[in-house]
């Protein structure tokens, strides 16, 4: 398992002990202010520091709140283009505006443990289910019993539920309900990837746990990776119940290696 999550983060995956979410929620507004800021795909982690910290594209007050902003930024997103998990990022966030939000919670996802284990409680929900603070408090108390006071308890509860509220997952400000994100072909394919990143083949990328953040069926997933073919995303055949997913636009020569490795 340790090889496993070194081959992963090797490509943008993160396994941490603890969470953005304890501070912030996946902070798509700033996501969004910084990429249209940094407008060259080829940009530098540090170039991306830069912007938030010296150039203050986030317009925050003081410079403890930036250097705040580009630590849970970096945490969440790592804003390094040489990482196959940003790099993707950058590639679907450019060419599907529509899928923003789903994008930044994929990302998000493969690097923030607490935000990984709440889908466990968001996802199996029904539509218009209620989610409270309180209910989203308890079962992250279920996860580690004791570890959060209360009052730390009550924040984490409120980060992810916002996130999942700007994800479209949930709906409403203080009544939030379950409700169903739209999906788009950006997202479907940097889900895919994603999947294709942890050594799953074929037909079961379309049922492993990326894809099911997008809250699609099996056939309309189907539909939005053929139109992400088409459009150049992905490479994406099908013939019968047998699927081919590729991307080689994405994946470099030594990031193979490392797959090739994996397998």
């Amino acid at each position: 398992m340790t090889r496993k999550k070194d081959n992963l983060a090797s490509f943008g995956f993160a396994f941490p002990a603890g969470s953005p979410h304890v501070s912030r929620t996946m902070m798509l507004a700033e996501l969004t202010l910084l990429l249209d800021y940094v407008q060259d795909p080829a940009a530098s982690r540090a170039d991306y520091i830069q912007a938030i910290v010296e150039d203050n594209c986030l317009n925050k007050r003081t410079e403890r709140n930036r250097l705040i902003s580009k630590r849970y930024l970096l945490e969440l997103y790592a804003l390094d283009h040489e990482l196959l998990l940003f790099r993707a990022l950058l590639f679907y966030w450019r060419r599907d505006p529509a899928g923003r939000p789903l994008l930044a919670l994929l990302c998000a996802y493969a690097r923030d443990s607490l935000l990984r284990a709440s889908s466990r409680y968001i996802l199996p929900l029904p539509a218009g289910a209620a989610v409270t603070r309180e209910s989203t408090e308890e079962f992250l108390d279920s996860l580690a019993p004791g570890r959060y006071s209360p009052g730390k308890l009550a924040s984490n509860a409120k980060n992810i539920n916002s996130t999942w509220t700007q994800s479209g997952h949930l709906r409403g400000r203080t009544n939030k309900k379950r409700s169903h994100p739209t999906t788009t072909s950006g997202p479907l394919a940097y889900a895919l990837l994603l999947a294709y990143l942890t050594g799953v083949r074929g037909s079961s990328l379309f049922h492993g746990e990326y894809v099911k953040l997008l809250d699609c069926s099996f056939d309309r997933a189907v539909a939005l990776a053929q139109e992400a073919s088409q459009r150049g995303w992905l490479v994406c055949k099908r013939v019968g119940d047998v699927i081919e997913v590729l991307f080689p636009n994405l994946i470099n020569e030594q990031e193979m290696g490392w797959l090739r490795e994996q397998g």
